[in-house]
């Protein structure tokens, strides 16, 4: 079956034919079907008049909570036109009764000239009436854009992070920012117009039933073939986009590796150049033949729902032609029936058009609500069941006497071994506690949870006596301060950077400069601390690495958080600058709590206490003395590193000047 369904989208090729595209993109084309067989079975034919009049219900939703007033001025004025629609067409007959009556030409126009008074004035309060609504649907479109953006902005800056570790959610969330979100204006538009067109349609129609009876059903006949060919290639399109997912996705990534500065000079002194413009070739190429194939299939379509719709057409005419000759209808009322007709016909054509594109662009919608409706069903929820159903939200204390983490374990999504598994440990008030291993260890991926960044799938973090997942996330995140080895440069103003939204006064972001070094970085800018950093821009500046840095600290410095993280901060930096930096940060945290995690082991020698992790686990626990002592990976890593140092020294002595020997580790107590 899904060889059936890829023979849907993927271009045809000649029997024994290989098919280059899967060949060289195998990830995009391999199981693709799989995960998709729910949406596949929600684009069949038969269910759109099942589907479409949600699609219309949310739709009016969203425009409803974007504007009350524009939206019930757009749908009133739609319904009242469509009534003088109605009024104009039946008019009409009174005019064509007086001028086919037998008599004088100028009485016979004098009799109609009434009928005709009624005609101009329900076209022109119909006009009237149409740019009354088309003017508040206008104010509608950018109202209900701004609604959904935000929806989903607050959605992906509040969901976990381990979310968006999740390749699923991440392809999900292209959906949903892409076409998903654009859609959002677009169906609330395409909605209306399709009220319009019901409207227009029941117009002509009413006015047919009045007129003879018998003429409806034909009208409603032509219907049928367009209606069928415009379903038909919007699933067509849908499907196809659900394909392209992957592909877009790598593209995006592509060109931006390509168009940002941050990689230009990498991608030239390695010549990536000509592999990524490849690579890049390669997925447009497999998404050019999808899109050629579709192209076809949809013009195919498009002909052969033409020419029965011309069938339909001719079938009523010719139908209107004999009830005239066989005198069931007198021919002032055939006369309007023409006209009504092609009212009918026209209603019927904007119908179909605005059903078609209200269904498709309901698709994407549908992308965009079930992601963000995901999304939010992914935000950490924080708080302990209480005695009936409400969950009890706890407060942490303003300041902690330790924090305690009893047999954590994690996995990130997707990873098939565990990153931490089964971790306990300690930090009090006051205290220096490291955490150090190899890369992998899970030493970063521990901070994060303490920090309450991620939640552990198992165990229990405290602050004092209050249970982490009983407090709210942001309550945690005003509580520490993190200095990070990867950190954003926002393209904002210095002193933006550094207070990162929150308010405060110039002392204290003052002070957290100078602590951080960050005030000699400032001090050599154009304009101070409102100096935009990010050369993009009219007057911005560009920072070097270290300079980078300093800001990072000082950031950190500024929250003034019970507890400080120091996660990697000077694994960019040279033996100098990591020197300064320690210094400062140890002056700065003098007195207060810090985490900090190095791959430096001479930086953690002052530490009160030093975890040593290893494959998510923790193999040894004390103080930098007693772990030498134990001489296990600790001491291992430590002399590794020191022996390192030696011999760069060694390399460097003048051989005719003697050198008193080091002991083991001195150059790590200089650091």
């Amino acid at each position: 079956m899904f060889e059936r369904l890829r023979g849907l989208v993927r271009p045809r090729r000649r029997r024994g034919e290989a098919d280059p595209d899967a060949a060289a993109l195998p990830e995009l084309t391999a199981a693709l079907w799989s995960s998709r067989t729910r949406e596949l079975h929600e684009t069949s034919m038969r269910t759109v008049a099942r589907r479409l009049p949600s699609v219309i219900w949310r739709s009016a939703r969203l425009a409803w909570r974007a504007n009350r007033a524009d939206t019930a001025v757009t749908i009133g004025c739609n319904l009242v036109a469509g009534v003088f629609t109605a009024f104009g067409l039946l008019a009409t007959t009174g005019v064509l009764t007086a001028l086919f009556s037998a008599g004088p030409t100028p009485d016979r126009v004098r009799d109609a000239l009434p009928s005709l008074a009624l005609v101009a004035g329900a076209t022109a309060l119909r006009a009237a009436l149409q740019a009354a609504a088309g003017w508040a649907q206008a104010r509608l479109d950018p109202q209900v854009e701004r609604l959904v953006e935000l929806r989903l902005y607050e959605a992906t800056t509040a969901v976990d992070l381990a979310a968006l570790e999740d390749s699923e959610f991440l392809d999900d969330l292209k959906r949903a920012e892409g076409r998903g979100m654009r859609s959002a204006p677009m169906v609330v538009q395409h909605a209306v117009d399709v009220l319009t067109g019901v409207v227009g349609l029941l117009a002509a129609a009413g006015t047919l039933g009045v007129l003879h009876p018998l003429l409806l059903p034909l009208l409603l006949l032509t219907a049928v073939p367009e209606g069928w060919a415009s379903v038909r290639a919007a699933r067509m399109r849908y499907v196809t986009e659900l394909t392209l997912i992957g592909a877009l996705r790598r593209k995006w990534i592509l060109s931006n590796l390509m168009v940002e500065r941050r990689h230009a000079a990498e991608i030239r002194s390695f010549t990536m150049r000509g592999f990524l413009l490849g690579e890049y070739d390669k997925v447009a190429a497999y998404q050019r033949g999808v899109e050629l194939d579709l192209a076809r299939r949809q013009a195919i379509t498009r002909v052969f729902g033409d020419m029965m719709q011309g069938a339909a057409t001719g079938g009523v005419y010719v139908t209107l032609g004999l009830m005239l000759w066989a005198g069931t209808v007198p021919l002032a009322v055939a006369g309007t029936a023409v006209l009504a007709i092609r009212s009918g016909q026209t209603s019927l054509v904007n119908l179909v058009f605005a059903v078609n594109r209200c269904y498709e662009e309901g698709l994407y919608f549908g992308d965009y609500l079930d992601f963000c409706a995901e999304a939010e069903g992914r935000v950490p929820e924080r708080g302990v069941r209480g005695e009936g159903t409400e969950t009890v939200v706890a407060r942490l204390p303003a300041d902690f006497e330790r924090i305690t983490a009893e047999d954590l374990t994690f996995t990130y999504p997707g990873a098939e071994t565990p990153s931490l598994n089964g971790i306990s440990l300690e930090v009090r008030r006051g205290e220096v506690v490291a955490l150090v291993g190899e890369n992998g260890s899970g030493k970063s991926t521990l901070a994060k949870i303490l920090a309450g960044l991620y939640d552990p799938d198992g165990g229990e973090i405290r602050w004092d006596e209050v249970p982490l997942r009983s407090v709210p996330a942001e309550g945690v995140w005003e509580r520490i301060a993190v200095i990070a080895q990867e950190y954003t440069h926002w393209p904002m103003t210095a002193r933006q950077n550094i207070t990162m939204g929150r308010a405060a006064g110039e002392e204290e972001l003052l002070a957290a400069a100078r602590a951080s070094g960050a005030a000699e970085v400032v001090d050599e800018l154009a304009h101070g601390y409102d100096t935009l950093l990010d050369r993009r821009f009219q007057g911005g500046a560009e920072l070097s690495g270290g300079q980078w840095q300093r800001l990072a600290v000082a950031r950190g410095f500024f929250r003034d958080a019970p507890l400080l993280i120091c996660d990697e901060p000077t694994a960019a930096l040279d033996a100098r600058a990591e020197h300064h930096l320690f210094d400062r940060i140890r002056t700065h945290a003098d007195g207060r709590t810090v985490l900090l995690i190095t791959h430096r082991l001479a930086s953690v020698r002052h530490a009160d206490r030093i975890y040593v992790l290893e494959q998510g686990r923790v193999i040894e626990e004390g103080d930098h003395a007693a772990l030498m002592a134990r001489g296990g990976l600790y001491a291992e890593l430590y002399e590794l590193q020191a022996s390192a140092y030696r011999a760069a020294e060694a390399a460097e002595q003048v051989p005719e000047v003697a050198q008193v020997p080091e002991a083991p580790g001195a150059r790590a107590d200089q650091m």
